[in-house]
Order: C-alpha cells, then sequence, then structure tokens
C-alpha cells in the first residue's frame, strides 16, 4: 500500500518504546455456528487452540452468563464485543446489560438492519443512539456492523455517513468485505469517517462466485487493511467467515487465524 492512502490518519504511538500496540485477533463466533450449537465449550476451545485471543459472541446458546464467563476464564479468551438484535436491546436492555457485564464485555454490536426507506432509517439511527446513550451510562460502547446494503438499498444515500453525522455515541463496527462487495474505495471512506471507527471485520473475497473465503486466498488486500488498522490503533481483527470452499468451518477459521496473525506480525514488527 502507499503511504500516500495513510496520510490523515492518526499516529499515536506509545510513550514506552514508541511502538503500537499490536491488536488482538478475535472470531466472530457465526462462522462456526453449526459447531456452538453442537458443543458450545468444545467449539470455544478449539477456537483458542487455532489461536485466537478472543471473541464476538451471535448468541449464547442456551448458557447462563456465569457459564460463559466460566468458559472463558478457564480457556483464556477475552471478549471482544457482542452481536445482539436491535429488538433484544430495545425490549430488555437492562437484562441484557447486567448479562454482558457478567461475561465481561464491554462493546455491544448491532449486526444488521435494512429499510426500504431514508425515513425508516433515520427512525432507526434515532432509536439506536438514544440505546447507545443508555448503553454509554453503563459503561458500553455501542457499535452498528455494516453490510453492503448501506451503501446500495437507498440510492445516493451512504446510511453508515449518515449514522455518524446524525450521532453522537454510535460507533462502526467496519466489515471491509461488504465495503468491497458495495463498490465502496475503502481507504479514503475509511479515512473520512476514522474518528467513528473502532472495530474491523475481515474476511477475503473469493471472485468467482463472490464469496468469502480463508484470507490470504482471495483477492482483497488483507495486509493492507492491517497497515490500516494500525495508523487507526483498532484493537480487535475480527475474523468472519461465512462461506467454506475447501476446508470445514473450525480448519477454515484456524488458517484465517494464522495467516491473519502473519500479517500483524510483519506490519508491527
Amino acid at each position: 500500500m502507499q503511504e500516500e492512502w495513510g496520510r490523515g490518519f492518526r499516529y499515536n504511538e506509545l510513550e514506552k518504546g514508541g511502538g503500537l500496540m499490536k491488536p488482538q485477533i478475535a472470531l466472530q463466533l457465526w462462522s462456526i455456528q453449526e459447531a456452538c450449537k453442537d458443543n458450545f465449550y468444545e467449539a470455544l476451545k478449539k477456537v483458542k487452540q487455532s489461536g485466537y485471543d478472543g471473541v464476538e459472541f451471535a448468541g449464547y446458546h442456551g448458557k447462563s452468563a456465569a457459564e460463559v464467563r466460566g468458559y472463558l476464564e478457564e480457556l483464556g479468551l477475552q471478549v471482544a464485543a457482542s452481536h445482539l438484535s436491535f429488538e433484544t436491546l430495545k425490549k430488555d436492555l437492562e437484562q441484557t446489560l447486567a448479562f454482558e457485564k457478567t461475561i465481561g464485555n464491554s462493546r455491544l454490536v448491532i449486526p444488521y438492519a435494512t429499510f426500504e426507506t431514508f425515513e425508516g432509517w433515520q427512525g432507526f439511527i434515532a432509536e439506536m443512539e438514544e440505546i447507545a446513550q443508555k448503553a454509554a451510562e453503563e459503561g458500553f460502547e455501542f457499535y452498528y456492523h455494516n453490510h453492503a446494503n448501506e451503501f446500495t438499498e437507498i440510492p445516493g444515500r451512504d446510511i453508515l455517513h449518515e449514522m455518524v453525522q446524525r450521532t453522537n455515541k454510535i460507533n462502526l463496527e467496519v466489515d471491509l468485505y461488504w465495503l468491497a462487495d458495495a463498490g465502496v474505495d475503502a481507504f479514503p471512506w475509511l479515512e473520512v469517517h476514522q474518528d467513528r471507527i473502532g472495530l474491523f471485520h475481515l474476511k477475503d473475497m473469493q471472485d468467482s462466485p463472490r464469496e468469502s473465503t480463508e484470507i490470504g486466498s482471495g483477492i482483497l488486500p488483507m495486509k493492507e487493511y492491517v497497515q490500516i488498522a494500525k495508523r487507526m490503533e483498532i484493537p480487535w481483527l475480527i475474523v468472519e467467515q461465512e462461506e467454506f470452499q475447501s476446508y470445514p468451518p473450525l480448519e477454515a477459521t484456524a488458517i484465517d487465524c494464522q495467516r491473519l496473525r502473519v500479517m500483524v506480525d510483519e506490519v508491527y514488527a
């Protein structure tokens, strides 16, 4: 990646050593959802054995907060974030925040939304901001995770841009795969919105058919994404793979972690 792409990104070096903290690597557990359904503890154990520092939850498979926390403590996994439906947060915010506090999570992420009209998006964004404010009062960061539709379903509107312009408490968990899928030039877009971006979702893209694949096996500039993460001081790089061509999910996500770790080590050397 050319240096010009990063001129606007902030560099906040640590006082000691002059280096930057390496981001930690987490797995979005939707990637291995069947394994989680079959045996949640064993699935988490495999995640740890694959080299991940933590996980991003996509459901708890009937386990209590105490059980989940026990699994994490035993295995030495951290919580990067949790994907939670807007409906759950709207209906049971107090109970949900209590659960998340117990498992050691401080980042709440809305994983998806879609509306046929800009007015629908406006109302949703306003309601999210209210929830985000209440969550902030309890010590939580609040995020929205994008797909491609935020750029394509309302002609002439970048909904993520509207989101950050209209709110103070909503941050972005940027899925770089879906930016590419929507035809967005990622590097200038990230620069413009960097102050509200706190997490990256990483998955590579197979060209034909267009679907996610193992990191390093596709067409996306994964190492350049890691370089941008360094410049933006992103604390967690979260792997998500949704389609699998050559390997079953647990094997594929282990490959993802190994290859991403190599890139991180090279970029932060």
